[in-house]
């Protein structure tokens, strides 16, 4: 609870924070905020699909550790997740390609 507690408080003055960036002018070296904030997000979107394929592998062995009978089922199942899991990954990848280009 005390670590949401300073989530919220570090949102707070990052909320503050926002008018420091309206004053464009005079900067020599203009940073590409667009192509950095696309980095962050590819990051955030590959380690919520391996976090999300490695429970789904776990979640699929612990299974046939149980009933091995129903392998088919599992099998399948397994492998139509792990395809929409990755598909967020590319999903995340082609906006990325199309709103940086």
């Amino acid at each position: 609870m005390r670590v949401m507690s300073y989530v919220f408080m570090a949102l707070a003055v990052m909320c503050f924070a926002v008018p420091a960036f309206a004053q464009g002018g005079g900067t020599s070296n203009p940073v590409n905020w667009v192509a950095l904030s696309a980095g962050f997000s590819m990051a955030i979107a590959s380690a919520g699909c391996g976090i999300g394929q490695g429970r789904a592998t776990a979640a699929a062995t612990e299974a046939l550790a149980r009933n091995p009978s129903a392998r088919p089922g599992i099998s399948f199942a397994l492998i139509l997740g792990l395809a929409l899991i990755e598909s967020l990954a590319l999903y995340t990848l082609a906006i990325i390609i199309v709103k940086v280009k």
